[in-house]
This record gives C-alpha cells, structure tokens and sequence, in this order.
C-alpha cells in the first residue's frame, strides 16, 4: 500500500511539472487554476531558489476540510497578524454565509484591516515582495492577498541637509506610508489628492504624485503624467532617477525639477500649485514647476522675522553671482586690467607674484579643483572627522603652497572667499563648478570682455529654461508688487496675497496661505 501512494504521488507531481512545462512562458503571465496543486506547483517554480519565501498548507476543522495555502516572505510580514489572524482562525473555524468561500473566509474568518483579489501570478509577485500574504483556497481561481506589512525603517528625524533653527524638525524617511501621513497631517483637507503608479520593470517602485485639486494647474499634471508614463527602465531606486527622465533640458546643468525632505516645504510648495512626487524607499520628494529663485529660498525665511528673511535672502543671491565671477575677475583684473587696481595694492600683488612659477588662471584653475577635492572628501569621511579634515587639509595646502613660493597669498585668499560663498546654495553646487570654470577660462582669454560674454550666455540660458512649460527665470520687467514679493525679499504675510499665476490657474488669491516659493 505504501509503496502504491508514494507511486501515486510521483506520478502526480510529474503530470504537474509535464503540465507547467508546457505553459507557454513566462510563467508569471498565467491566471491561476481552481486546482490547489497546481497553482502551489507554479509558485514553487516561480520563487525557485528563494529560501526567504515561505509555504504553509493548511486544512480546516470538520468531516470535510477546506485546504489553504499561504505564500509570505519571512522579515517583511507581521508574524503575529500571520500567525494570530490568519493562520490560527484558518485551524479553527469553517467560513459561514452563503457567500462565494473567498468572499466567505475574508469576511468571517480572516482577520486582517485591508485585502483585496487577484487572479493572476504577476499579481502574486507583486503583493509577496511587498509584504503582503497571498491565501489560496482550493476550488477557487483567485487569492486574497492580505496586508501584513512591516518593513523596517528608520524613525522620523530632521534631515541633515536642511536643518533649521526655528520651525518642524521632521521629515521624510523611505517609508512612503510614513512620509503621505506627514503630509496629510499638515493638509486636512478632501482636497489633497494622490496618484499611485508603479515605475521600473523589475524594482516594481511605487510613485505618488499629490497635489490640491483647486490650486494645480492641469496642464502641468497632464504633461506630469505623460512623462511618468513614458519612463522605461528596471528599476527606480532614488528620485534622481526620475528626475533625469522628466525634466525639461537634460543637458543643462540647472534643476528644472526642485527636491526635498521636508514635508513642510512640501505642503507650502502644494499651497501654491505646484506637484509632489514621492518615490517609496528614498526620503526625496520631487516638486514641479521648479522655479530658478527657489534656489535661493528656503523654509527658514518663513519662520522668521522678514527683514532678517529678506536679508538672508539678498545674501545667497549675491553670494552666488560671487562664486561665479571673482576667480574670473581676479584674474581679468590681474593679467589683462591692472590699471583699476590703486597703485599700492598693483605693487602688493605684483610682489606677492614675482616668485610664483606658474600663470595666474592656471593657477586658480588648480586652487579650485584642489578646493573642491577637500570638499568632497569632507562630505565622504564620516562626520565626525570630515569637518576636521576640511578645515585642517586647506590651512596646511595653503599656508604651505605660499611658502614654498608655488601659489600667491592673493590666489589663496581668493579660492577661500569662492568657497565660501558657495556654501550660501547648496543647491547650485553642480552648476556653479561648471559655469565658474567656463568663465575662469573666458576672462583668462578676453579680460573683462570674455567675463561679460560668459554672464550673457549664462543669463541667455536661463531665461530659456523652462520647467513644466513654466519659465524658470522670467525677466519680463514686471514691477508689480505682488509679482516680487517674494523673490529678492521676503514680504510681511498679509501683503503675500496672490498666488503665483503661472502655478495655479484656478485660483489666484491666497490671503495669508503657505508660501515656500
């Protein structure tokens, strides 16, 4: 008799694996079957060598006993909703009602807060890598899959690259669930909407796109989701990759696509119009239109008094146009205009560079990448001796590249007020490094004529921009008070009445409402 049933069971199994192969491939395309056996043989094929994933066949109490089967993988489940909610009252109790048996199980059996039906096994691999656990019941052609989520992610916490000294200290962490809940806490409102997509062929990433239905411009979310819709790659495992794929001038050095972890900053920027994209498994929420002003513009203006908010402001602004054009200057001034210079001062630099072996721009061209070497290694060692390592790496390089006669104090003096003052935006880093050297290498060719060259064509670019068909430098001349409020000061909040127009078509006034940009 036993050897009669073993010969039984490894007959079945090859019909099975004879059945599976003659599938037409790939295998995940496929509906499943009413038969238990066969959709667990198929399953077991597709998660072939993936020791994580876990089976569990169980039959219900009674003369005649239902059988189920539950698909999870171990270390993203709850284990006690699994075990207490699920696998326990599956033992233990038969399903009641004349309803269909799924229907019938999820509503008297199983106790879980959210399931829902699939019936194809591209589904299944979807709602297993997830978290979630897939029940199957024999006799019947689809499966519940159930929510059983928890990944483990880190808590909230303010984030290192926008620090404040007055307003929330929280922001987003690579939880998608969690960094929504932050926002909708902000904005109770039916208005708030969201969008789920799934993006990369085999990341399988979840994208939401939020944004207020009576404030966004339509056209902008339309041209949004087209060029979501268009993006085809494997996988998305940071914003930054969706972000090379919707904006605007993909050679351009300049953001047309804003970025941030805060949720304040986003909730003020959906005040105005403008759309969200959060990406889940990284704390990087996408905004769009991105305007060139908000570079300058941070949340901390809005949580202080607005003269030090409009002072702070008028100083990023200035600091940028200094880190772009005072390695060029000082060397138009030097090697082409001496003439501007006093005369004691000529004499000073004069005297300062008589020992120094090489031209003044190869010089600065050196002093800046050397810079921006220390820089980046002060970003890469851990914090704790980066900072260190910065400061003291530039005071030896540069006290010893002067004594040894290789650099002029005025060179050294120069390249630390550059990077400085690149400090002030952050965000600007990529397309500073570039356009300094181009006008570095434009004012060492041409003097002050080359500078002014390459000021217009980056002033010619920039008013070409455009994010989202909004332009991202406007130059229109406009001297409308409610059209400057809040560029190169910040206004009092009762005189920040109107709403960007170029953000939000269908509704203009704000009357006090969030502004970040």
């Amino acid at each position: 008799m036993l050897r009669f049933l073993k010969k039984l069971c490894a007959g079945k199994a090859t019909d099975l694996d004879e059945k599976i192969a003659r599938l037409n491939y790939p295998l995940e395309e496929h509906k499943f079957s009413r038969s238990l056996d066969e959709n667990v043989a198929v399953i077991k094929k597709l998660f072939n060598n993936v020791d994580i994933v876990q089976y569990k066949m169980i039959q219900s109490p009674g003369k005649d006993p239902i059988r189920y089967f539950l698909i999870f993988i171990d270390g993203v489940v709850h284990s006690e909703i699994v075990n207490n909610n699920i696998v326990e009252p599956l033992m233990t109790k038969r399903p009641e009602g004349g309803e269909p048996l799924l229907e019938s199980l999820l509503a008297t059996v199983v106790q879980v807060g959210e399931s829902k039906k699939i019936n194809t096994f591209k589904a299944l691999i979807e709602s297993v890598t997830h978290g979630d656990t897939v029940l199957f019941v024999e006799g019947c052609d689809q499966a519940a899959v159930l929510n059983t989520k928890q990944f483990a992610v880190r808590s909230i916490a303010e984030p290192d690259n926008e620090k404040v000294l007055s307003g929330p200290r929280d922001g987003f962490t690579e939880s998608l669930i969690q960094n929504l809940s932050q926002i909708l806490r902000r904005a109770r409102t039916n208005e708030l909407k969201t969008k789920t997509m799934t993006l990369g062929k085999r990341t399988q990433t979840t994208v939401c796109i939020c944004y207020l239905d009576s404030l966004v411009n339509k056209d902008v979310l339309e041209e949004l989701l087209r060029r979501l819709n268009k993006i085809d790659i494997d996988g998305i495992l940071d914003s930054n990759y969706i972000t090379e794929q919707i904006h605007d001038f993909p050679n351009s050095p300049f953001r047309t696509v804003g970025s941030t972890e805060r949720p304040d900053v986003v909730l003020a920027k959906l005040l105005e119009g403008r759309i969200a994209v959060l990406v889940d498994n990284t704390p990087v929420a996408l905004t769009v239109p991105y305007l060139f002003i908000e570079n300058f513009q941070v949340n901390e203006d809005y949580y202080f008094n607005f003269y030090y908010s409009s002072f702070s402001r008028m100083l990023r602004i200035m600091g940028f146009f200094l880190t772009l054009a005072v390695p060029g200057l000082y060397i138009a001034v030097v090697a082409f205009h001496q003439e501007i210079l006093p005369l004691q001062l000529l004499m000073r630099i004069a005297l300062e560079r008589q020992n120094v072996p090489l031209p003044a721009a190869v010089e600065a061209v050196i002093m800046l990448i050397v810079f921006d070497i220390l820089r980046e290694t002060g970003v890469r060692m851990p914090s704790n001796i980066g900072q260190a390592l910065s400061i003291v790496g530039a005071l030896v390089i540069g006290q010893a590249a002067v004594e040894a006669s290789l650099v002029a104090a005025p060179m050294i003096i120069m390249v630390a007020a550059t990077g400085i003052t690149s400090l002030l935006v952050p965000k600007l880093n990529a397309p500073i490094i570039f356009w300094r050297l181009l006008l570095l290498l434009l004012a060492s060719s041409f003097g002050f004529f080359g500078l002014t060259i390459g000021l217009s064509l980056l002033f010619i670019h920039l008013n070409n921009l455009k994010s989202f068909g909004v332009d991202h430098l406007s130059l229109e001349g406009s001297f409308s008070f409610q059209k400057n409020k809040d560029i190169f000061i910040r206004s009092p909040w009762p005189d920040m009445i109107e709403r960007p127009e170029e953000l939000s078509e269908n509704e203009v006034r704000q009357q006090g409402g969030g502004n970040n940009g």
